[in-house]
């Protein structure tokens, strides 16, 4: 690791990672990447969580290529310096604003969307100019393999580095100085990265989780509605950061919605999902253990099924469940979907309000006075209104946590910001002085410095 770093820092140090032609070729070469190991990355997928080509394409390779190809359209305008204005009291200055590439970042990413929350960071820190070392999941083993390999083969360790190992190996890669430390995971971890971060003052990204919550107004289109939150709810049997954790439901929709899940669940996965080949599976034993402890917490209403040396666990809906429950205290990040009912929009706030800070929020209404109301007295990461999931694939919208689910934002400019320091630059004329500017003081001098502040 310290070999490692020395050469990144002496690459960084020689300015050769500073200039557009090398950060556009550097992302090119990342396309071309991905592209040569396409069937590798998808057929590592599948082995690690069960993932269909269709899934893993749309939602890790395809999502990569698209960002690829969203910075390197608009990279030459974010590196242009940004002129702005000046005050009175420096007259004829000149003052402008430039993105320079801090150094380099650490990237640690998670293994539920094992290549996707990888790639992005690094897209993002390679177009700021920064060098990279990567850390992926050791948990999900075949897709850490692959994304070692990809970048071996098409990139110089100086520029970017993948480091494997486990929880021993990011510790000891923690020890080090960076210049940025990106992580996606969970809270616990979070703070060790924040933690560990603090003891060389490093600014640190935290991409975290949480309950985002799913509210259902009693004026929705149910039918399409319980599709999308179907999908979203059960893509990689739950194991996403921002899948719908639990329903706020309407009083008088239950029934119905139950009955509407049921009816999608059939048809996106067949009657048996064990079967289907779009369905995931849980990545270990350990997890398997914890989402089946969770079974507990309530009465499962439609689904329950597990198999452990499987790994599997159907799509599953829960209800009665008390409010100190782990199952509404903990993110539950599977196949499980609490749902809890509301009387007024009021009242759905207010169960909101009583978590933490969640990254993400749903909210399914036709009118757009509640969608309001529910957006304007709440805090979350991102708002998605009428679907799920489907705000990480807008490239302009900046995506991140608040509070307990993480911060720091990333996604197009917003990435290529955080990989960035906006360095401060004044422009003074040498043609003359503000009078009265410089000692003595007089009361001339008071007036005149009083009036061009104002």
């Amino acid at each position: 690791m310290k070999k490692i770093l020395e050469k990144q820092k002496e690459f960084f140090a020689s300015g050769q990672t500073k200039p557009i032609a090398y950060r556009v070729r550097m992302l090119r070469t990342l396309r071309e990447a991905i592209l040569a190991f396409e069937e590798d990355i998808l057929d590592a997928l599948h082995k690690d969580l069960k993932r269909s080509r269709l899934d893993a394409y749309t939602t890790e390779v395809g999502q990569c290529l698209a960002e690829i190809t969203f910075v390197l359209k608009r990279l030459k305008k974010w590196m242009k310096p940004r002129r702005v204005g000046a005050p009175r009291v420096l007259p004829l200055s000149r003052a402008w604003i430039v993105s320079e590439p801090l150094g380099i970042s650490l990237i640690l990413s998670p293994w539920n969307y094992p290549f996707t929350l990888a790639i992005l960071p690094l897209v993002a820190s390679l177009a700021a100019g920064n060098c990279v070392i990567l850390k992926p999941s050791e948990i999900s083993r075949e897709t850490e393999r692959v994304i070692a390999e990809m970048m071996a083969k098409h990139f110089d360790d100086r520029s970017v580095s993948v480091v494997c190992g486990g929880p021993d190996t990011t510790q000891k890669l923690l020890e080090h100085r960076f210049d940025h430390i990106f992580y996606t995971g969970g809270e616990t971890v979070g703070k060790i990265v924040m933690k560990a971060a603090a003891q060389h003052t490093t600014p640190v990204t935290l991409e975290l989780g949480g309950k985002s919550p799913c509210v259902v107004d009693e004026n929705c289109n149910l039918e399409r509605a319980a599709r999308r939150i179907t999908w979203g709810k059960f893509l990689n049997a739950g194991q996403i950061c921002v899948a719908p954790d639990y329903l706020l439901l309407h009083k008088n929709l239950k029934e119905e919605m139950v009955g509407e899940v049921a009816r999608w669940i059939t048809k996106f996965y067949g009657e048996r999902p064990c079967d289907s080949a779009d369905y995931g599976r849980i990545i270990n034993k350990s997890h398997f253990d914890r989402l089946t402890g969770l079974l507990q917490d309530g009465n499962v209403i439609l689904g329950g099924q597990t198999n452990r040396e499987d790994l599997y666990i159907s799509p599953t809906v829960i209800d009665s469940v008390s409010d100190d429950a782990d199952l509404m205290n903990e993110e539950i990040f599977g196949p499980i979907l609490p749902i809890l009912e509301f009387g007024d929009v009021s009242e759905a706030i207010d169960l909101i309000n009583r978590r933490p800070k969640p990254l993400a929020l749903y909210v399914f209404s036709r009118d757009k006075g509640f969608q309001q109301e529910v957006i304007s007295k709440t805090s979350s990461g991102g708002v998605c209104i009428n679907d799920t999931l489907v705000h990480l694939a807008v490239s302009n919208l900046p995506f991140g946590g608040v509070g307990n689910s993480g911060f720091g934002r990333y996604h197009g400019k917003a990435g290529f910001d955080t990989f960035s320091n906006p360095k401060s630059v004044l422009r003074q004329t040498m043609l003359f002085d503000i009078p009265k500017r410089f000692p003595p003081a007089d009361e001339l001098g008071f007036k005149i410095l009083r009036y061009l502040l104002k």
